[in-house]
């Protein structure tokens, strides 16, 4: 633990929460398929059931491959304890769900992501919790309203599809003086880029299916943070089953070996791509923190060491129509729902960031029906600058 300690982010995405092979034993994590996990010694099982001693005993609670893709993200954030979960957005229902009761108040922003806005407007009211959603960029207003009670205060930076930037530090520094949990949904980011728990976060979620994996070819869900709330956000995980299968784990470990040197790449291209379409013709307004005359550049380049391979834009005109023959004329880009992937990924709120949310919930949570969503991969940049060049010339 100590040697991590001095090992940067490349070493630590490729070796940690590993043992360096010894006696034969195999170099790169086993997938463990096994439901159950026996014993002959019945005390030594309920020490293992019980948690006093560590063991498997079946694997909708613990499995030895997904312990090791917990740990590993465990040690890229920082934090104490982590725990796992079968998507993204269960990572998240287990935070909200596994921590809040009847009655509490989560403060949170107008911009988060779409499965978890719907959790706030739709689930929320039927389960006796408030949510009070800011404009994402008025600290002022979010903090006033930590100030009259706040239970847990949910963050996202940058946001999803808007590419807003929370003052993590700020926000967090209040809602603690009010004896509040924060937690920080840090999906776009990645390790790499930024650590909300080195900021004053308390829970860290990933949509690990995301740049974590980076080959959209396993869902998974990643929370970690302060061990006393991973043991409750665990515990509610644990019963209602929504559990990480092994073979996703161990897909994910795989992913994350690279995740440096991905996402690394992702932010040079990102940043060339964003400069390009902000000097286009045809584009009204490009959306990405790495651009100096964004909103949250200043707060971006003091909470962040990169900025990330997400960004957002707009056509001139706004027309919906405009951007139906705009998406089909990308030639390096899925049209799909998905982003963090080694190939670009392009679409539109309605198909990707907000789907689960109706056209009227999308204008009243500041979402362009036009805005495009680009998600840069690891693609030679000047190939993808040409794809998009050529897109734009004929609409």
């Amino acid at each position: 633990m100590e040697k991590e300690k001095l090992w940067d982010m490349g070493t630590l995405s490729v070796w940690g929460g590993e043992k360096q092979a010894t006696h034969g034993e195999p170099t790169q994590i086993p997938v463990v398929h096994s439901v159950s996990f026996g014993y002959q010694d019945v005390d030594e099982w309920l020490k293992a059931a019980l948690g006093i001693k560590k063991g498997h005993i079946y694997s909708r609670n613990t499995n030895p491959t997904v312990d090791a893709l917990e740990e590993k993200v465990r040690i890229l954030e920082g934090a104490e304890a982590a725990t796992s979960f079968s998507t993204g957005m269960g990572a998240i229902s287990g935070v909200l769900f596994g921590l809040l009761s009847k009655g509490q108040k989560v403060v949170s922003l107008r911009d988060t992501y779409g499965g978890t806005s719907k959790i706030f407007m739709e689930f929320f009211p039927k389960s006796g919790l408030e949510a009070v959603l800011c404009p994402t960029t008025d600290f002022e207003q979010i903090e006033n309203e930590i100030e009259k009670g706040c239970d847990l205060l949910y963050l996202e930076t940058p946001t999803n599809p808007t590419m807003k930037i929370v003052d993590i530090k700020r926000l967090a520094h209040k809602a603690k003086a009010k004896g509040a949990i924060v937690a920080c949904d840090n999906t776009f980011a990645t390790p790499i880029n930024q650590n909300p728990i080195a900021l004053g976060a308390d829970l860290v979620i990933h949509s690990a299916t995301k740049y974590l994996g980076g080959h959209a070819d396993a869902l998974g869900g990643i929370v970690c943070g302060k061990k006393e709330l991973i043991s409750k956000i665990f515990h509610y995980k644990e019963i209602i089953g929504a559990t990480l299968h092994p073979m996703s784990a161990y897909l994910l470990l795989r992913g994350i070996k690279t995740l440096e040197l991905r996402v690394k790449r992702q932010n040079r291209n990102a940043m060339e791509i964003a400069s390009f379409l902000s000097r286009h013709p045809k584009v009204e307004q490009v959306f990405y923190p790495g651009l100096e005359f964004h909103e949250g550049h200043d707060i971006a380049k003091k909470q962040m060491r990169g900025y990330g391979g997400m960004l957002s834009f707009t056509l001139k005109g706004n027309s919906f129509e405009t951007v139906k023959k705009f998406l089909p004329r990308l030639k390096l880009a899925h049209k799909a729902a998905n982003l963090g992937a080694v190939e670009t990924i392009a679409g539109v709120p309605a198909t990707t960031s907000h789907v689960e949310c109706s056209a009227e919930e999308r204008k009243a949570l500041g979402i362009p029906e036009t805005l495009i969503r680009y998600s840069v991969g690891i693609e030679n940049v000047k190939d993808l600058i040409e794809d998009l060049d050529s897109a734009l010339k004929e609409v």
